[in-house]
């Protein structure tokens, strides 16, 4: 009986021998823990861009639609809706990195417009830039009211695949349109107000780090790092002039 006892005794942990099991685990804890944040963020990267594919394709097949011409900026029955035949499901218009309930402008659409107000993670392309540089004074001004009925045409845009067409806007924005030409609070350009830079692999808000996702006239879409879309060269201007002045401000 008491040999039975001494092994037994013999058998179990001590608290030391506990506590380093402890410590171990905490330590490959801690080492893998951040694999797998960094391996699910890139999961929902790879969606953020499949979404934005998604977008693309609608959109250059409402440009084959409508003879080369795409949505024209509005009021009402803004992209979303007018492209909704193409990606079908509203869970597109979502990047799961983004926070929850990205605001949109559209919440008191009739209902025939309902999509307008549905939550959504990106922004299209203004081309007030080029609109400006083609269009009378009274005709630039109905465009930027909304008023205007014709839209960019994909013939007008020499650089398609790398004119961005869809970016991230930050959460808290409402905004459809992305303008290169709008001062909001003293900064010169949605660009640098409006739009996500930084929604993917990056260091936290406002950091300067990591990037986001684009879809590009051409209907592809991919990421680029931190600013990459406004510097060197603004890529959400159409023609290279364009391009440099605006990278410029």
């Amino acid at each position: 009986m008491k040999i039975a006892k001494a092994r037994l005794k013999c058998a179990g942990f001590t608290l030391v021998e506990l506590l380093v099991v402890i410590a171990i685990i905490a330590i490959l804890a801690g080492m893998l823990l951040p694999a797998l944040s960094r391996a699910k963020e890139a999961g929902k990267r790879i969606q953020c861009v499949n979404n934005m594919r998604q977008l693309g394709m609608s959109l250059r097949m409402y440009g084959d639609d409508n003879d080369g011409v795409f949505p024209p900026r509005a009021q009402v029955n803004r992209w979303p809706m007018l492209l909704h035949d193409g990606y079908k499901n509203v869970q597109v218009l979502l990047c799961p990195t983004d926070g929850l309930n990205p605001a949109t402008f559209g919440t008191n659409e009739p209902p025939q417009y309902a999509l307008d107000g549905t939550p959504r993670s990106y922004i299209n392309n203004g081309w007030n830039e080029y609109f400006r540089d083609t269009l009378s004074t009274s005709d630039f001004a109905a465009y930027m009211g909304g008023t205007y009925p014709g839209g960019m045409k994909e013939m007008n845009i020499p650089f398609p695949s790398d004119t961005i067409v869809f970016g991230e806007k930050e959460t808290g924005s409402g905004h459809f349109y992305m303008d290169v030409l709008e001062d909001s609070n003293g900064v010169p350009g949605n660009d640098m107000s409006e739009i996500e830079q930084g929604r993917h692999s990056s260091m936290g808000p406002k950091q300067g780090s990591g990037g986001s996702n684009h879809t590009f006239a051409d209907g592809s879409a991919r990421f680029l790092k931190y600013n990459a879309g406004v510097k060197p060269l603004n890529l959400w201007a159409t023609t290279a002039d364009e391009r440099i002045a605006m990278a410029l401000q």
